[in-house]
Formats: structure tokens, sequence, C-alpha cells
């Protein structure tokens, strides 16, 4: 392959991941807008999310064997043909139903978009560049859940919501054009001597009834709803059934056998925690930007931009001094730094807090982020034959997304507990013998009734500012402990770097701990 084609093939892969990771959270801030248009309540809306999400933790780790049983070309454009196809058919549903089923089966296609277009990327480089790969990779990786609520936001508002949808059908023609003519088929193939059926059942049914569980828990108060119950017991029961069924069978739909590599359980354990920081910081900051003060989602997507643009240079940067000897345990200790002082200051937040404290904090976040991104990549296939690298990818990123998953599920549940303890807190305060809170209802009052509103009338409406007050104080402050409850998971984790790289200089991109 030519240094042009090879060039053009490392670009469609990664605009495919892209275009995969935006997914996830594009929608994000369009469910107002799609539930009003479906007519279906903002709860069943939120399925639109789950059931991406289920698809996409189904898929990702089968993604190898997939890929054996199909080849590489047949199984990869195919899923961007699916993505497409459930793309255009998610613009055009009629009902929450339709765009639920075709939003899993979009899931399902964009599965593929990530796991395989790593392996492809990394393919393209020398072991001893891997660092290289993994910085040009973590760039889509990055990017994608970053621009996704920006790109969401500008689209609904300006457009219509079956727009964030569409946008994918062109990009999506693009990439499966520029894959049929250039991508090759894997050097690195196995046959698929047997179809590993009890396997895929139970990791569908395990992963499936997990990340229900995770979405949907805090909604649903936990196991005081029994599907909920149900769901968790299932999910236990089907993941400890695959985990022991994949160690026995001769040709698992994942194979578990690559986790004897140490760098990559360890990689794996610290790409977990990397994605609970990643996806719940972006959770995070535009709901407390437009809910507690009052930005628009596209005065939101302009908070995260600067970082954003930022990242990009950190990650090439970070790659090159991977290339040059720089221990990635210093990388990585950096990165888990910067998060952990993006975390904490944001905990200081108030609500005359100014836009450009947000963005400078924003800018250590994506600094954290790229600096994770690249060695953690590395580290996580670097003591992998050329065989197990799809594999071990495939597992990295399932971690991720499932970081993810639980990262929002424990800051929905905590929040919401905080929001109780401080709402308890302040409306202690809020008492007839507390002058301020006096002087402040008797303020209220008055202005209503120089408006024409009766004293009685006047006075409801003065109590309902109070207590809008209080919430409003009291939802800032839950989301304000759930940065210092990130940061401080991410300090707890500093530990287990001393497990990842040997001390000193690396001979590579990466150097790990010794596998035997």
């Amino acid at each position: 392959m030519s240094p042009l084609k090879r060039q053009i093939l490392i670009i469609t892969v990664i605009l495919a991941a892209i275009m995969e990771l935006i997914d996830t959270s594009i929608v994000n801030v369009a469910l107002n807008y799609m539930s009003g248009n479906l007519g279906s309540t903002l709860e069943d809306t939120a399925w639109v999310i789950t059931s991406y999400a289920i698809a996409n933790v189904i898929i990702i780790p089968m993604t190898s064997f997939l890929t054996n049983m199909l080849g590489r070309r047949n199984y990869y454009i195919g899923s961007i043909i699916l993505f497409i196809l459930c793309s255009l058919m998610c613009g055009q549903a009629h009902s929450i139903t339709e765009l639920v089923l075709f939003r899993f089966l979009q899931g399902l296609g964009g599965g593929a978009l990530l796991s395989v277009s790593a392996a492809v990327v990394y393919e393209q480089f020398p072991k001893e560049k891997l660092g290289t790969a993994s910085a040009l990779f973590g760039i889509g990786v990055f990017i994608g859940p970053t621009i996704g609520p920006t790109l969401g936001g500008y689209i609904t508002e300006h457009y219509s919501w079956p727009w964030i949808f569409y946008i994918n059908v062109p990009i999506g023609i693009l990439v499966a054009v520029s894959c049929y003519f250039l991508l090759p088929e894997s050097s690195t193939k196995t046959t698929v001597k047997k179809v590993d059926w009890l396997g895929i059942g139970l990791l569908t049914a395990g992963i499936g009834a997990l990340q229900t569980v995770l979405e949907r828990g805090q909604t649903e108060d936990w196991f005081a709803t029994k599907y909920i119950t149900y769901l968790t017991i299932t999910a236990v029961v089907s993941l400890v059934g695959f985990v022991i069924n994949e160690l026995h069978v001769e040709n698992p739909v994942v194979d578990l056998r690559v986790l004897k590599s140490k760098s990559l359980k360890v990689a794996a354990i610290l790409t977990f925690i990397t994605g609970m920081g990643m996806f719940t910081s972006i959770f995070l900051t535009p709901v407390v930007a437009q809910r507690l003060l009052g930005f628009t989602p596209s005065q939101t997507g302009l908070l995260l931009l600067p970082g954003a643009i930022i990242a990009v240079f950190a990650l090439i940067i970070s790659g090159k001094l991977l290339q040059k000897g720089v221990s990635p345990v210093l990388i990585i200790l950096v990165g888990f730094l910067c998060f952990i002082y993006f975390n904490w200051s944001m905990a200081t937040m108030n609500p005359d807090t100014p836009a450009m404290f947000i963005t400078l904090h924003l800018i250590f976040r994506a600094l954290g982020m790229a600096l994770l991104t690249v060695p953690l990549s590395s580290l996580a296939v670097s003591s992998l034959p050329a065989k197990d690298m799809p594999q071990g990818t495939a597992l990295n990123n399932m971690m991720r997304q499932l970081g993810g998953s639980f990262g929002i599920s424990i800051i929905n549940t905590y929040s919401a507990r905080r929001l109780a303890v401080h709402r308890t807190d302040l409306i202690t305060h809020v008492t007839a013998t507390n002058p301020l809170t006096v002087d402040r209802i008797n303020g209220y009052t008055a202005y209503f009734q120089t408006k024409g509103i009766s004293f009685l009338d006047a006075k409801v409406k003065a109590m309902k500012l109070i207590d809008m007050s209080v919430v409003k104080q009291s939802t800032l402050l839950s989301y304000l402990d759930s940065y210092l409850l990130i940061g401080s998971l991410f300090a707890l984790a500093l530990p287990l770097l001393l497990f990842v790289i040997k001390r000193g200089k690396a001979a590579g991109p990466a150097v790990v701990v010794s596998d035997h």
C-alpha cells in the first residue's frame, strides 16, 4: 500500500470512530425535543440513549470473533452500512418504539467502528511506533464524546432533531466507499471452526442486563423496582457463566485468555477509571452550565472547544514523548493529576461562576484525558502478539464504555442522595424566626403586590421563589460533591500506577511489567 493510500485509510477509520463516539452523546441535548415531537415521556425517551449504549457494549467485545468469522472487510463495511441505514431510519421514526429499536441496531453497527478502527490504525505502524498510532486514534476517542453535545445542541437549535442522525449518512457513505477500495483483509485472521453460541447468548444477556441496570437504576429507584432486581440477578449469573464458558471452550467468542497479559489487565482497570472520568465530566459540565448557570447548548459547547483543541496537540505530543523514551508512568501520572485538579477546582463553583473559570479548568480536563489516552492504549496492546491485538483492543474499549456507564450511574445516584441531604440542611435555615428569610419573603411579596397581585397570592409566589432558590442551591451543591467524588476516585487510583510500568525510561512506546 502506498503512503498516500495508507494515510487516507488511517484518516477514514479514525473518522468512522469519531462518528460512532459522537453518537454516544449527540442525542443528550435533544431529548426534550424528541419527547415533545414523538409524544412520549422524558423517561421513555431516555431509552434512546440506553438502547445505543447497550448495543455498543454487547458488540464491542465480540468484534474480534465477528471479524474472524465474516472477514474484516465484510464485517467492517457491513457495519458501516447498517449504521448508515439505521441513522436514516432513526431520523424517520414516527414513534418512540421505532426510534429505540433503530437506535439499538445503530449501536450494533457502531460497535465495529470503534474496535476494528483501532486495530486497523495499530496495524499501519511498526511496534516501536505504537505511541504515534495510539495518539492518532486517541484524537478520535477524545473528540467524539466531547463535541457530541455541542454538535447536537447546534443542530437542534438551528434545524431539527432528526438531523442529528441524518448527518451520519454522507459521512458514513464516504467511509464505506473509502474502505471498499482501501481496507485490506486482516493479516492475522483465523478460521472460526465452531460458533460459540452459548458464549454469545450469555454475553448478550449479561452485558445487556448490566447496562440496563446501570442506565435505568437511579430513575427506577434501584431495587425497589422488580425488573431492576431481576436484571441484576440475570447480569450476575450470565456474566459468571460467560467467564467460565469462555475459559473452557476451544473457540470462544471473546478470548479472555489474552488477560494473562499483566499489562492488558492493568491497562483495562485504568482505562475503566479513565472512562468514568471522561464520560462523567462531559455529562456533569453541560448539566451545570445549562440548568444552573443559564448557558445555551451552543454556549456550553464553546466552553469545551478550547480544551478540545489543546487536547489534540497534547495527544500528538504525548505520542512523540513515548517514542523518545519518556517514561509512560510520568505521562500517566501528569494526566491523573490534571484530572484531579480539574474536578477539585470545579467543586468550588458558585451560581456566579464566570464562563472563563469553567473554560480554563476544562483545559486541564482535556489535558488529563489526552495524556491518559495514549499511554493506556499503547499499554493495552504492547505485550500482545499481532493476532491478539484486535481482542485486546476490543476488551480495552469495552472497559472504557463500561467505565462511562458505571460512572454516570454512580454520579446520578450520588448526586440525587446529596441533593436530598443539602435540601434538608438548607431548609432548616428557612424559618419564620430567621430575619434574612423574613426580609426576603417580604421583599418578594411586596414586589408581586406592585404587579397587582393580592397579598395572599403574592405570599404564595414569594414562598415558591424561596423554594426554587433552595432547590437550585441544593442541586448545585450536589453536583459539586459529584466533581469532588470523581476527583477522589482518580486520587485513590494513583497507587495502581506502581503496577503498570517499570521505573526508568521506556524502551519503546511503553515499558510494561513482565507477564511472567
